[in-house]
């Protein structure tokens, strides 16, 4: 494509150069020729100044005797001939001849036309992505796969085994059609991949094409919309009679609620573009036989917008669920990743998979690559299970801000802060284990408290829930208890995201939506519901009468204050181990799960630690650790 438009450009610009040396000097040619008036002509042949003349019907061209060249026009002069000849003039004489123009003469002459029309053609060219012309807005910009380039399998998706079962009858039936025609049965001519970002809904329908072997049709649901009126059915028209001529074959529509929202919500009535491509996607998606072999499959993360003249059996009749994976499943994904990495024999990927619930497919293929660009930034061979660790803190809690100075306040607040968190989460029975503590700044937060499951919930119970509450208040009210009510900072606030916020939208959540509620009972007051309009999802509030907005406000505030003063109960009695935590936070930065329980329960500390730096680089013993300083360096 770039050869072209310099090969283009460098035609257009000699064209140019040309036209305007023969239009800036059209006198090149004549540069010594002389118009003169028919008496001076008179005069000159009488004194006897000219030498030749040429006449061309009422046309004179001539010379002087010094061999200046000159024309004129003469009328009809019968003794014109006999004058040249007393005078002795050399005489040539033909008739008007209409020559045609030459074909370089005709292209001058049509040039600022072509260049106009040139122009607008590589303009439109460059508009359309250069397919097709440019009249070619209706084809479909559906790019078909190379299946020997990249090819993926099966064996390149995992911990995702129920939704590949589903899209395997897919496959038998693109190699052996017959077999399902025979009993009468029939493919569903749609399979809608569903599931949130990152699960492999695209991986999947990419396996789908490697196994059948078949052509694999690729487009993005965005692709289809266009600011041109008719464009975008125009393309799906296209699309499906490449599908049939490709038979049979997948055509794979990746976020098709760019274009498979619901209809009825625009303005006008909602004929706009959008919504006639997908009038023009429902007709040929019933209009097309199955047995012609061609398979739409589409992939989205909002099932909830679209269409249901689109989810209608006959057309995206069967729905995939594409979910996060489970434990078995992330192990499963990442020994898929771990292949292209050199492991060490200590890492156990089983241990990384238990320790990393909530993660996607996509996000644990990110934590495999962290790890290893940890590995090469130390100039290891291979990667340990200690930057699986960092990499995993990363991904969940952001990177270290070591570089952010704060002052020996700041940084006992912070560790009382947090050091309050741990401790309520420790001392909750039934809430997840600590996986670590840390007082070093990463993303927007000073410090913060990691918990872990240890194993994958699907479910939360009322007694977890208000644990939870009051893990929420453990930094605030730690600060309440050490500094005084006059020092309490903003670090439980800030907006969304803090500890009052999360403390407060669970509560709202628990007796709105969750029914936890003995005094407004098991009754969902959902005060936020989403709707579409002009296209988009949005939130409108539902009215409840005066008396239930005040029952729910009651009802919140007293969760909220059960969880505060449990947290104030914890942590008053166990006072001293606030202070062992705060200390060893102080010291240490960090502190895992473990570390955390031989301090409150062993009073044992850890002998040697990463982030510890002392002046005299003196290890610190198990008992000797309260009583030392070490200065830190960020």
């Amino acid at each position: 494509m770039n050869l072209k438009n310099l090969v283009m450009w460098s035609v257009i610009i000699f064209l140019t150069i040309g036209l305007y040396n023969m239009f800036k000097n059209p006198q090149l040619n004549t540069r010594a020729t002389n118009q003169i008036i028919y008496s001076d002509f008179l005069n000159a042949v009488d004194n006897g100044e000219i030498l030749k003349v040429e006449i061309q019907g009422n046309n004179i061209k001539g010379v002087y005797s010094n061999g200046n060249i000159f024309t004129t026009y003469s009328a009809n002069d019968p003794n014109l001939i006999e004058k040249l000849s007393n005078k002795e003039v050399n005489i040539s004489a033909s008739p008007i001849e209409d020559k045609m123009p030459s074909l370089f003469g005709i292209i001058l002459s049509w040039f600022p036309m072509l260049l106009l029309i040139a122009v607008w053609i590589f303009f439109m060219r460059q508009m359309q992505g250069g397919k097709g012309g440019a009249m070619g807005f209706g084809r479909s910009k559906a790019k078909m796969m190379n299946e020997l380039k990249d090819k993926v399998t099966f064996n390149d998706v995992a911990g995702i085994e129920e939704a590949k079962e589903e899209v395997e009858e897919i496959v038998h039936f693109l190699k052996d059609p017959k077999k399902f025609s025979r009993l009468g049965g029939k493919i569903p001519r749609g399979a809608l991949l569903v599931g949130p970002p990152g699960t492999g809904k695209t991986l999947l329908a990419r396996a789908i094409a490697g196994e059948a072997g078949v052509p694999f049709f690729t487009i993005s649901g965005s692709d289809f919309v266009e600011m041109f009126v008719g464009v975008g059915a125009s393309r799906v028209r296209d699309m499906f009679e490449q599908g049939r001529k490709n038979s049979p074959c997948i055509i794979f529509i990746d976020e098709i609620d760019a274009v498979g929202r619901s209809r009825g919500a625009g303005l006008g009535g909602g004929n706009d573009e959008r919504e006639q491509t997908l009038n023009q996607l429902l007709v040929e998606m019933d209009g097309f036989d199955t047995n012609e072999g061609v398979i739409i499959i589409a992939a989205t993360n909002r099932p909830d917008v679209l269409d249901p003249a689109l989810l209608r059996p006959g057309r995206f009749d069967r729905q995939v669920v594409v979910s996060n994976p489970d434990i078995i499943g992330r192990e499963k994904i990442l020994k898929v990743h771990a292949k292209k990495i050199k492991l060490a024999a200590e890492v156990n990927l089983r241990t990384v998979a238990r320790g990393t619930p909530g993660f996607s497919g996509a996000d644990l293929a990110n934590l495999v690559n962290e790890s290893a660009l940890l590995a090469a930034r130390k100039n290891k061979r291979m990667v340990t299970i200690d930057e699986f660790e960092e990499a995993k803190d990363k991904v969940m809690m952001g990177a270290e801000r070591r570089s952010m100075v704060m002052t020996e306040e700041d940084k006992k607040l912070t560790a009382y802060h947090e050091g309050g968190h741990a401790l309520v989460s420790f001392n909750m029975e039934g809430y997840d284990p600590i996986h670590k503590a840390t007082i070093i700044p990463r993303g927007r937060a000073l410090g913060m408290v990691m918990n872990l499951p240890e194993r994958d919930k699907y479910g939360h119970s009322i007694k977890f829930l208000k644990s939870r509450l009051a893990v929420c208040f453990g930094g605030r009210v730690a600060e309440e208890i050490i500094f005084g009510k006059d020092n309490i900072s903003t670090g439980a606030g800030g907006g969304s995201g803090s500890d009052i916020n999360q403390a407060t939208q669970l509560a709202r959540a628990m007796v709105t939506k969750y029914g936890m509620s003995e005094e407004l009972g098991p009754v969902e007051y959902g005060e936020n519901e989403e709707e579409v309009f002009l296209g988009r999802s949005v939130t409108r509030t539902q009215s409840v009468s005066e008396a239930v907005a005040q029952k729910i406000d009651k009802e919140i505030r007293k969760l909220v204050d059960e969880g505060y003063n449990k947290a104030r109960e914890i942590l008053t009695n166990k006072i001293e181990d606030l202070h062992k935590i705060a200390k060893a936070l102080i010291a240490y930065e960090t502190l895992t799960g473990e570390e955390i329980e031989n301090i409150i329960n062993k009073n044992l500390y850890p002998n040697d630690k990463q982030d510890l730096k002392s002046d005299d680089q003196e290890k610190i013993s198990a008992l000797g650790a309260m009583g030392l300083k070490p200065k830190i360096v960020h």
